[in-house]
């Protein structure tokens, strides 16, 4: 079903150590092997370089274009094929279509709709807190599981127009969709169920239009044609799954970097700095996709004395890239809120396919931190820092529990 490549570096599906796979991957040069669950690929390591691959046409989202999967030597049965083959939507199409069903999204997810979420993000955020302020001071919780991760799930669900009784099953299905520890026969099952919930979701708005995204995306004017079913919901899907794991990523980071920069964490209470200064340099140090599966050349494609062969896949390491020394310094790797290359990470993507959702995930950040602080002026770490561990899901900086003490 794979295949190895005896030069490339392994990417630890357990992530055990984050920073030292970075500082790897990065020494490898601006393109090198990856090797993830015993499929090669290139990856990109550098700032300029991204940029410029991110925008080269030859390189597409289409599954069909890559050699290995055309062959047969990748099947289903590779665990993070439904990173890339997730269904048709804008994520896994290129060019007038994408840009078809692109303009539906950005639509429906536009400023207005942004400004019209605002005080329901506040309002979420407040019932929250509000649960957390009935424990005594000093009492340790996991913020993850009380505040980062039913937060964006809470916002996303209203947006979408989603029963808040359904909000369990959505995070259970991510959680064991993401999760290397997943057999892929339960995580192929989990996909197909996911599938059937977004269709009935989109028949009954189809049915009966409501004021939500969901019915935005399913009757949008604009651009072409209307969405199909299948469109709609791969669309949904997608959104749900990136927004959701980005903003519990950029939460917990952000949180965990404040608590152990006390000098910034002070600055940032003061108004020194501002909290879009904390947002855009945790999604910058600490990038909530490490790796994004998958672009394929349609052609060879020369960089430098490296050539990318047709139908071979590439992904974009944008941990490493957004801590690349010639771009953002030498203190690359220390979080730095002053420093002057906000918003110029590249975290969200860049080019065609750049996160449509980043807008909401930088909202959601920039209302939840200050309120946490604010609520909680003395919150702490209950255990060391090296404690806190990453989840096993070799594409999110995703972590796992994360407790603190209220104060």
């Amino acid at each position: 079903m794979t295949q190895s490549c005896p030069h490339a570096i392994a990417i630890d599906p357990m992530i055990g150590d984050l920073d030292g796979e970075t500082t790897r991957i990065r020494a490898a040069g601006p393109l090198a092997r990856l090797e993830l669950l015993g499929v090669p690929a290139w990856t990109v390591t550098r700032h300029d370089l991204a940029k410029q691959l991110l925008n080269d046409t030859r390189l597409v989202k289409d599954i069909n274009e890559w050699e290995l999967f055309r062959t047969g030597v990748v099947t289903h049965e590779w665990p993070l094929i439904g990173m890339i083959d997730a269904g048709r939507s804008m994520f896994t199409v290129d060019g007038d279509e994408h840009r078809r069903l692109r303009i539906k999204t950005t639509q429906a997810l536009s400023p207005r709709r942004l400004t019209e979420i605002r005080p329901a993000i506040e309002r979420l955020t407040t019932e929250l807190l509000d649960e957390m302020s009935t424990l005594e001071s000093g009492t340790a919780v996991d913020l993850k599981s009380v505040f980062a991760y039913p937060l964006p799930i809470r916002v996303v669900g209203e947006l979408m127009g989603v029963d808040r009784s359904d909000h369990a099953y959505l995070l259970e299905s991510y959680k064991k969709f993401f999760s290397f520890l997943t057999p892929q026969d339960e995580r192929l099952a989990v996909m197909a169920d996911l599938d059937r919930y977004y269709e009935k979701l989109v028949r009954a708005k189809t049915a009966e239009r409501t004021d939500d995204l969901t019915s935005d995306l399913i009757f949008a004017d604009e651009g072409g044609e209307p969405l199909t079913e299948e469109e709609v919901v791969g669309n949904l899907e997608a959104l749900v799954a990136a927004g959701h794991e980005t903003t519990v990523s950029l939460i917990l980071n952000a949180v965990r970097a404040l608590l152990t920069h006390p000098d910034q964490l002070a600055a940032a209470k003061a108004g020194d700095i501002t909290w879009e200064q904390v947002v855009e340099e945790t999604l910058r140090h600490q990038s909530p996709a490490t790796h994004l599966l998958m672009r394929f050349a349609t052609e060879d494609i020369t960089v430098g004395e490296t050539t990318i062969g047709k139908g071979e896949g590439v992904v974009m390491s944008y941990r490493a890239i957004n801590r690349d020394t010639a771009f953002h310094g030498e203190d690359a790797d220390e979080f730095v809120c002053t420093r002057d290359s906000a918003p110029r990470h590249l975290a969200f993507g860049y080019g065609p396919h750049v996160c449509p959702g980043a807008a909401l995930s930088r909202l959601e950040a920039r209302i939840a931190l200050p309120a946490l602080f604010e609520r909680f002026p003395n919150l702490a770490l209950a255990v060391p820092v090296e404690e806190i561990r990453n989840l096993p899901v070799l594409t999110q900086n995703d972590l796992g529990e994360f407790p603190v003490l209220l104060g």
